[in-house]
């Protein structure tokens, strides 16, 4: 009987409070340019609508160059998580399939209507599906080895550089004639069906993992180079990357090939000749999708 009437006790314990720990900066380090490179992505598109297509272009090459390098610092760091893997791939579709095809309308694809925008929806759509297949393709269980060097199809970041050839091509002083745009419209649809396309490519991730002693100074020249020719001649360097860059893509085929036969030879002939498995790490080692 005495449970039924339980004593009052105006001042009962507190129910304890968590307390989060605070979160290191080297955490945030890797979302912080992830979010860079979403700002200058959605500024390209203001860049755009605006008509100033030469800082909407060089808006999306320093996003990709950004995103090239949020995912080192993330590995460095040991900083992955899954927020960053999500927020970096919200970030890619924006930055590199968003905001390139509405370059490209705008620049000269308008001028076709409903076919200009057919393709660059086309574009943005496959951006998105490639994407997304690498985040369903990231724990394959049967990925051989060697295919951690190489890329299912073209990567979104430079898919949303080379498909801005065009735009280049005219700033270097290319004559804009009624062929451009039909031209132009069929290589957007070609670069767009080569990033959900099969095609392994390099990926480039292993290559400066290591740096020997002897060459650090050399690498530091090199970067540095790099930089002051793609800011004196930024159409010059970015049309012969593009050019360079599809020009490589049969070699990455024919070397991953090569790869995959030898692989078959050392396995004693139970490796299936599949497709390419997407790398544990693409553009960026902090995302995990």
């Amino acid at each position: 009987m005495a449970n039924l009437f339980p004593p009052f006790e105006p001042e009962g314990e507190e129910p304890r409070r968590h307390r989060f720990r605070p979160i290191p900066l080297r955490v945030l380090l890797p979302n912080v340019i992830t979010l860079l490179a979403l700002c200058l992505g959605l500024t390209a598109i203001r860049m755009a609508i605006e008509g100033r297509l030469d800082l909407a272009v060089a808006a999306i090459v320093v996003a990709a160059i950004l995103d090239g390098l949020d995912g080192r610092i993330a590995r460095l760091l040991h900083t992955t998580s899954r927020f960053g893997a999500e927020l970096d791939s919200l970030a890619d579709f924006v930055s590199f399939g968003v905001a390139p095809a509405l370059v490209l309308y705008m620049w000269n694809l308008s001028t076709l209507k409903s076919v200009g925008w057919i393709a660059v929806l086309v574009f943005a759509i496959c951006a998105g599906l490639r994407l997304a297949r690498f985040n369903v393709m990231l724990d394959d269980p049967n990925r051989p080895p060697f295919a951690a060097n190489f890329f299912v199809g073209v990567p979104a970041p430079a898919g949303a550089v080379i498909v801005m050839l065009p735009v280049y091509l005219e700033f270097l002083g290319l004559p804009r004639t009624i062929a451009n745009a039909p031209l132009a419209t069929v290589y957007v649809i070609g670069i767009a069906l080569l990033m959900v396309s099969k095609l392994p490519s390099w990926s480039g991730k292993r290559v400066g993992s290591r740096v020997p002693r002897e060459h650090v100074l050399l690498v530091f020249v090199l970067v540095v180079l790099a930089t002051a020719l793609l800011i004196s001649f930024p159409w010059e360097v970015l049309s012969g990357g593009t050019l360079l860059y599809l020009g490589c893509l049969p070699l990455a085929y024919l070397h991953y090939r090569k790869l995959e036969r030898e692989y078959v030879v050392a396995s004693g002939g139970l490796a299936a000749h599949a497709p390419p498995a997407e790398p544990a790490v693409e553009q960026r080692p902090d995302r995990l999708n």
